[in-house]
């Protein structure tokens, strides 16, 4: 498996992993229509430090993760989405790609990262939480998080700037 930018040619086969998982297994009653960023990936994502990633086994996609710049070195999180068959500790996708997403921070100077979810989605929170993710109240949202209307459940990461990383990697060679 491999993880890389989004391809225009990948449109419809992200839709077909997407919907199912929000409509069927998660019960979120959400269209594609309901979902214009999907249709177009390139100026709703790409934008600024934004960018969308997908995960290929074969020829196939089975997840997602998308980071939204709004500005003031911080980023949202969307679109992490990954194929039944793929979750899991042993299969690692969804660390994979929150692995790229936060490098692709790191690389560009982002400090802050958040999230909007659902509250039944307990694995999902279980995971953010194991990677330094805390939960936060809705009204401390940066006033440029772009609410989703079915969120009810947010998450806040601090990361590191490349300087404090410096910083950290001198302590431990010293």
């Amino acid at each position: 498996m491999i993880i890389r930018p989004f391809k225009q040619a990948d449109l419809e086969q992200l839709i077909t992993l997407i919907l199912p998982i929000q409509q069927i297994e998660f019960n979120v009653p959400i269209t594609i229509d309901d979902q214009p960023d999907l249709l177009n990936i390139e100026s709703f994502y790409r934008k600024g430090n934004g960018n969308f990633w997908c995960a290929v086994s074969g020829e196939k996609i089975v997840g997602s993760i998308a980071l939204i710049d709004i500005g003031n070195r911080q980023g949202v999180i969307r679109k992490m989405f990954v194929h039944p068959d793929f979750r899991g500790k042993e299969k690692k996708t969804a660390q994979l790609l929150l692995d790229e997403l936060t490098q692709w921070c790191g690389h560009r100077q982002l400090h802050e990262l958040f999230l909007g979810t659902i509250d039944t989605m307990l694995a999902a929170q279980k995971f953010y939480i194991r990677n330094g993710f805390a939960t936060i109240e809705k009204s401390a949202l940066p006033d440029s998080f772009p609410v989703m209307k079915v969120d009810n459940l947010f998450f806040k990461k601090q990361l590191l700037s490349n300087e404090q990383a410096q910083r950290n990697l001198k302590i431990i060679f010293l």
